[in-house]
């Protein structure tokens, strides 16, 4: 494998099928609720890609690693998965009472190669780059570590799944995510390889950027603790968006590319 191009730099691989996206696309689950109550309650997810965002207008969201973990660690089926043009959806129907969190996990080797004048893509481990013929022709690597979740909650809240797995970034709610108020501060607390990590930029844009002048981003910095106080000053469902960079894992003299993204909602007192 004639590796005459090693590149490190990975856009939001995440959710992506068949196209790679510059910095612009951001990858989104947004929920059609956060909080319900009842017997039978459901839940319905539209998944994307887009500049826009929770607007549909550029690629569906790849739904492969998707993962739902419900109260106590029960594990809950994702229904009537379809993905169209431009979106994905599928519905979990909440038969306990307690959090959700459903999450996409993406981790690994991303990359590319040319081969008798056509260009392939690849996706592996380490242990998988013997894969890459011999004679590939400007191979791009990258490893990209990236997390998406969301939470929701029937009835009353629980936190037994906050905790950090030791992998990747993470987020550990001090505040939990489905209490969350316009003129209450929330606070979270954020993790990398199962530490805090202080110094982490935490980007937040609310809902309807599409009807804005201005993106109105509020860009945040977590302290020695790796933990943010927010202070919620409008409702509505907020993307929320940490990202940083380490030496690589699996790619000697690489980079790692980590990132860490979620749907909130806050809500009117």
């Amino acid at each position: 494998m004639k590796l005459k191009t090693l590149t490190t730099t990975a856009a939001l691989v995440l959710g992506l099928t068949t196209a790679t996206v510059t910095q612009a696309h951001r990858a989104w689950m947004l929920p059609s609720a956060t909080v319900l109550s009842g017997e039978n309650a459901w839940v319905t997810v539209d998944g994307a890609v887009s500049n826009s965002l929770f607007y549909f207008e550029h690629h569906p969201l790849n739904l492969d690693q998707l993962e739902i973990r419900g109260p106590r660690g029960s594990q809950v089926e994702a229904q009537n998965k379809a993905s169209g043009k431009y979106r994905s959806i599928f519905d979990a129907e909440l038969a306990l009472d307690g959090t959700y969190t459903f999450e996409i996990y993406n981790q690994g080797l991303f990359g590319s190669y040319t081969l008798d004048d056509k260009r392939y893509r690849w996706r592996g481990t380490a242990e998988e780059l013997s894969d890459i013929p011999d004679d590939a022709e400007d191979v791009r690597l990258s490893e990209v570590d990236r997390r998406m979740q969301f939470f929701v909650t029937k009835g009353a809240p629980t936190s037994d799944s906050f905790q950090a797995t030791g992998q990747g970034l993470e987020l550990v709610p001090v505040t939990h995510p489905n209490d969350l108020f316009v003129g209450e501060t929330a606070e979270f607390r954020f993790y990398l390889d199962g530490q805090p990590v202080e110094g982490l930029e935490v980007l937040l844009i609310r809902d309807g950027i599409r009807y804005r002048d201005q993106v109105e981003e509020l860009l945040l910095t977590t302290d020695a603790d790796g933990q943010v106080g927010i202070d919620w000053q409008k409702p509505g469902m907020y993307w929320l968006e940490v990202e940083a960079e380490r030496p690589s894992h699996q790619l000697e003299g690489a980079t790692r590319r980590l990132g860490y993204s979620a749907t909130l909602e806050v809500l009117p007192l």
